[in-house]
């Protein structure tokens, strides 16, 4: 889905649910879709807020990620701690995600397999999937192998 037709759909959502129209929900969209996939909001409304302060306050920034929430665009995928991360999926497909515990990359993947199976588990028990999400925590390759040089220097020091 282009960014326009979300537009469109997100002001009849807002028009069907009795939510306000305004200019500062459109703009936040437009800073979600150019900030990157995975976002903290409070990361994110320093980063409006570094953009261009007459965008958004604190609060309309919050209210439009629930409002996109409701609507489907944005989703909540990792707990972490005391972390929320959120997506801006619209016009994504289905993915998983692999979260690194030391430096907090996030990984993308889909596999097949996967989707395959957890229909089969849904149809053995009868049972009606509205959605579901896949984290594996962890640690990467590149904190795997700073571990391992630093360990490297500890032994040869």
């Amino acid at each position: 889905m282009q960014l326009e037709e979300l537009k469109q759909k997100f002001e009849q959502f807002l028009r069907q649910n009795g939510h306000k129209i305004t200019k500062g929900r459109f703009e936040i969209i437009d800073k979600i879709a150019s900030y990157g996939p995975h976002f903290e909001i409070e990361e994110l409304v320093r980063w409006i807020a570094n953009q261009d302060r007459t965008i958004a306050s604190r609060s309309t920034v919050y209210r439009t990620v629930r409002l996109l929430q409701e609507f489907g665009a944005i989703r909540e995928v990792i707990k972490l701690g005391n972390r929320t991360i959120y997506e801006f999926v619209a016009g994504k497909p289905h993915h998983e995600h692999l979260i690194c515990v030391e430096c907090g990359k996030i990984i993308e993947f889909y596999k097949e397999e996967i989707e395959e199976f957890q229909d089969k588990v849904c149809e053995e028990h009868n049972f009606t999937p509205l959605n579901h999400r896949l984290e594996i925590f962890g640690i990467c390759s590149d904190c795997k192998a700073k571990k391992y040089e630093n360990r490297r220097l500890e032994v040869g020091a």
